[in-house]
């Protein structure tokens, strides 16, 4: 099966749809008539490429998202900090 080849402004307009609209990636897939792999693809290269940040409630969802992996990655990092601090407090002893 043949790769298909879409433009440089169909992807823009995709990534619009998700970050200016505030259509899920499935939404815009759906209604662009493509696969949502796609569209994630297309957002996390234009959106920093092109300056296309989300706005409105796709903002709102990209910065929970955000904050949501970062306080997991620090609850992790808090979590090695307190064993490693128990096992030197057992080895002074």
């Amino acid at each position: 099966m043949a790769k298909k080849r879409y433009s440089r402004e169909f992807k823009l307009s995709a990534v619009k749809l998700v970050n200016e609209q505030g259509y899920s990636l499935s939404e815009a897939a759906t209604s662009l008539g493509v696969d949502p792999a796609c569209v994630r693809d297309w957002v996390e290269k234009y959106s920093v490429v092109q300056g296309l940040e989300p706005s409105g409630e796709g903002a709102l969802k990209a910065e929970l998202k955000r904050l949501r992996k970062e306080n997991a990655r620090l609850l992790t990092e808090q979590e090695i900090l307190k064993k490693a601090a128990a096992f030197f407090a057992r080895e002074q002893k």
